[in-house]
């Protein structure tokens, strides 16, 4: 019987630690984040577990990696632009980029070795803020409410239920036929009379309250409302 050969060396070099980073995304991304062990990334790679420690040193290598890998897909804000469309573009870029990548939000500011990604995004965003006229302590403020807000929001729509909003009926309306009659009348209410109704999306939501936290922030402002 043939004897089964460890990995050659020409074999490894096809890695790369880039290439192990965006596998493991890839199964987080498929399974969730409990899905992703050294051996789960081997088998996406297609070699063996012990050819995956010649680019990442352990478990928490991986993680550090895999959250600089989302921190660089959202689009930086400009500090020579207007802050607040900037601001905007960031947040909506980060909501975006965690629909695509719900594992990552509750890791996201839980490393305690960020990447370049990483200190780049919060540098970027820090700047932003700084440059448009903010004090120190109101940027820390707008900072932690932004990520309050945007963080919270993927947490809520990764959780929903439904899919986009031609799917709030078929799941909205079997739970409301267990509702005995006069039962919850101002929540049947919102659902009949507005959730339920054609052209309601949930995920417009999200720019009617980060507008309404961009208003908020706008008169600490030297200048007031300018």
């Amino acid at each position: 019987m043939k004897r089964s050969e460890p990995d050659k060396p020409q074999e490894r070099t096809r890695l790369s630690r880039d290439r192990v980073l965006s596998a493991a995304v890839a199964v987080a991304d498929t399974g969730g984040l409990g899905s992703l062990t050294i051996r789960s990334l081997a088998q996406q790679l297609g070699v063996k577990p012990m050819s995956v420690y010649y680019h990442v040193a352990n478990k928490d290598e991986i993680l550090d990696g895999i959250v600089d890998f989302v921190f660089s897909q959202i689009e930086l804000p400009s500090a020579t632009g207007d802050w607040r469309a900037e601001i905007q573009r960031r947040a909506v870029s980060a909501r975006q980029v965690l629909r695509r990548h719900s594992w990552a939000i509750a890791l996201m500011e839980s490393r305690t070795t960020p990447g370049p990604a990483t200190l780049r995004h919060h540098d970027a965003v820090i700047a932003t803020l700084r440059a448009a006229g903010f004090s120190r302590a109101m940027t820390a403020h707008a900072y932690a409410l932004l990520d309050a807000y945007v963080y919270g929001f993927a947490v809520q729509e990764a959780a929903l239920p439904f899919e986009g909003p031609e799917t709030v009926g078929s799941v909205a309306e079997p739970i409301m036929e267990h509702f005995a009659a006069g039962d919850y009348p101002h929540l049947v209410e919102m659902a009949t009379e507005y959730y339920l109704k054609p052209g309601y999306d949930f995920g417009d939501e999200f720019e009617f309250g980060l507008n309404l936290i961009l208003d908020g922030l706008t008169p600490s402002l030297p200048g007031g409302a300018d």
